[in-house]
Formats: structure tokens, C-alpha cells, sequence
């Protein structure tokens, strides 16, 4: 595979899109300390020259956008759970990054056993849940109490999967030596921070309520085993948190509803809001599955809420999503009134690793 991405369109579509977003995948998963993944992901390219099993078949045949909707990890979700329950052994060298083993050979086998194991997970989009990335929204929440609104958030998430990030009042962060929240908390988080530390001040919260199209219950067993095979097998800290959210939802649940983006975001934008509470939208690495007519309804819906806003009642929006020009993430801010310009207060690591911060 080439060591370049190949220039490519979210909508794309078509057997050169299929390989396209393959070949950048490995290159990603490299890019962000995944080289397992990659070799799997490398590996399941292989089976697009001669599809021989109607698992590749429909992969190389993909009638969708496989970029949009993360064709490549949809495939390496399903073989990972293969692996996290021991049902496919022969994975096991693989994900030992084992040297001197032949990666295409073994996943080939491995999908001509468990076809009918592996099909489902082609169904619908993966569930990137991920604790760290709650750390950027903790930093512009922090950035907009600066900006003189109310340090009382009632927040909104889109694309919540699980709602670990719902339950975010509960963890503790060290954002550039900046102290929030309990301590210690369910989970604590210290990203590599890059630049000037965020403003300093106290903020609380009144609310934290999220959807999801296909929302996950930590609680259940068979569940979180299929949010653990999203999570890229290189990165034990990320399952250690896994654990951590698994029992923090044990405790309390967080409130996830199933609803579409634009569904939720409309219902909840016309509720009454409390004076002197900060209303904010939040999402991390889910834009891109959030399909083009419910973007256009959200930010209608969120632009038309913000010429409402008023100093003791305002609305922000908070987004951590990815960059595909530049194949990096960053954390965007809008903020009604006055800040209606998208700003750009930093870029991220997919999963918390690091956190560059941009903002003045």
C-alpha cells in the first residue's frame, strides 16, 4: 500500500473508494500507535483482490460511502471480538504482533470460518465511545466560562454510543496543570498537553443528556463486549477505562436516549432553559456518520436557537471531529451571542493521548 493517503471525498463511493479508504486506514492506525490494527486492516485489503467469501464480496462490492461509514472498521471490529472471546485462536499471533506470520493467510482463514459471525458487524457503524476525548470538551467549556458565559453547563451529545462521555462530571482532568472535577473521580485523565494551559475557573453541571441511533447499555455484558472490539487492541489504557465507565454506569446509568442527531437536537433545543445555565451541543468523532440531511437540520436548528440566545441563557457547540484534509482532529467552538464564527481552539489526539491547545 502506498505510504501517502490517497486523496479521497467523504461520499465517495465505488471499488476504488473501498481500497482508498483501506489503504488510508493502515496509514491512520499507524499515524495514531496502532500497528496491530493496521496489519489487520492491511490484511482484510488482501481479500478485496479476490473476493472469495460473500463477507469480502459485499466489502469489495460496498453500495455506501466506505469512508463515511468506516467500512474498514466495521471489518476489524468483527474480528477483534472474534478474538476477545477466543473463538478464532489462530487471530491470537496476530494480535501479539507476532513476527515472521503470514497476516493475510490468517485473517482469510479466520473469515472463511466465521462468515456468519462476521457478516453482522457490517451492518451499521462502529461505536468509537471513548472516555479521553471528554477532556476537549472539559477545555472549551473552560475556554467559554472565559468568554463570559455562564460556568453552568446543561450539555447535549450527539452520537453518544454508550454515554461515556455523559458521564464526564464524574472524572477528574489535569488539563495543563489545570484541577477539574472530583478527586479522584471514576476515571482521571492527564493529556500531553501542547501550548498554554485552558483558563482557569469552576464550572458545574445542570444537565448531561445524550442519543444515539443505536445506543449501548454498559450495564449488559454482551454490549460492552461489542464496544470493546472497537477499541484498538494496542491501547490497554483504553480498556482500563472501558472498566472504569463499565462500573461508573453500574453506580448510575448516564441518560441516553435512541433518537437521531437531528430528532434530538431540535426536541431538545425548544425545552425551556434555566437562567444563567451555558446550553452546549457537544460530539466527538461522529459528524461524519451523522447523515447530510440531519447536519443541515442540526445546524439550522442550532443557528436558529443561537439568534435567541441571550448573555444569562446562551447556546454553544462544542465539536471534536476529524479533519480529512489534514487527516488531524480538531476541537471547534461556536457561541450564541457573539461568537456565532467557528473557532478553532485546538487539535487532538483521536483517543485523549494529547491535546494541542490553539487558543488565545
Amino acid at each position: 500500500m502506498s505510504e501517502r493517503y490517497q486523496p479521497m471525498e467523504l461520499g465517495d463511493t465505488g471499488k476504488d473508494a473501498v481500497r482508498a479508504a483501506f489503504a488510508n486506514q493502515v496509514l491512520y492506525c499507524r499515524a495514531n500507535d496502532a500497528p496491530v490494527t493496521a496489519r489487520i486492516v492491511a490484511a482484510l485489503a488482501t481479500l478485496l483482490d479476490k473476493p472469495a467469501t460473500e463477507f469480502a464480496r459485499r466489502i469489495a462490492a460496498w453500495e455506501g460511502a466506505p469512508l463515511a461509514d468506516a467500512l474498514p472498521l466495521r471489518a476489524a471490529g468483527g474480528l477483534h471480538a472474534l478474538h476477545l472471546a477466543g473463538a478464532a485462536p489462530g487471530l491470537a499471533p496476530l494480535y501479539a504482533d507476532a513476527e515472521d506470520i503470514n497476516d493475510a493467510a490468517v485473517v482469510a482463514g479466520v473469515v472463511a470460518g466465521h462468515e456468519g459471525e462476521l457478516l453482522p458487524w457490517l451492518d451499521g457503524p462502529p461505536q468509537t465511545n471513548e472516555a479521553g476525548r471528554s477532556s476537549n470538551f472539559i477545555a472549551a467549556m473552560l475556554w467559554l466560562t472565559e468568554q463570559g458565559l455562564p460556568p453552568h453547563f446543561e450539555c447535549l451529545e450527539i452520537g453518544s454510543s454508550a454515554g461515556i462521555n455523559l458521564m464526564l462530571d464524574r472524572y477528574h482532568y489535569d488539563l495543563g496543570g489545570v484541577q477539574v472535577g472530583p478527586d479522584p473521580g471514576a476515571m482521571a485523565f492527564t493529556p500531553e498537553w501542547r501550548g498554554d494551559h485552558p483558563p482557569q475557573h469552576p464550572i458545574d453541571f445542570a444537565d448531561l443528556k445524550g442519543c444515539d441511533v443505536g445506543p449501548v447499555d454498559l450495564t449488559d455484558p454482551a454490549q460492552a463486549l461489542r464496544l470493546k472490539a472497537y477499541i484498538w487492541p494496542e491501547h490497554g489504557v483504553r480498556f482500563q477505562r472501558m472498566e472504569a465507565a463499565i462500573a461508573a454506569a453500574h453506580a448510575r446509568k448516564p441518560n441516553l436516549v435512541r433518537a437521531n442527531a437531528a430528532d434530538f437536537v431540535e426536541a431538545e433545543l425548544k425545552k425551556p432553559q434555566a437562567k444563567g445555565t451555558t446550553r452546549v451541543l457537544m460530539h466527538s468523532i461522529v459528524w461524519q456518520y451523522v447523515p447530510e440531511d440531519q447536519q443541515m437540520r442540526v445546524t439550522a436548528a442550532m443557528e436558529d436557537a443561537g439568534a435567541e440566545a441571550t448573555p444569562d441563557r446562551p447556546l454553544a457547540w462544542i465539536a471534536l471531529e476529524a479533519n480529512r484534509t489534514v487527516h488531524s482532529h480538531e476541537l471547534i467552538v461556536r457561541y450564541w451571542p457573539g461568537g456565532e464564527a467557528s473557532k478553532m481552539l485546538g487539535r487532538a489526539h483521536a483517543h485523549g493521548a494529547w491535546v494541542e491547545w490553539l487558543a488565545t
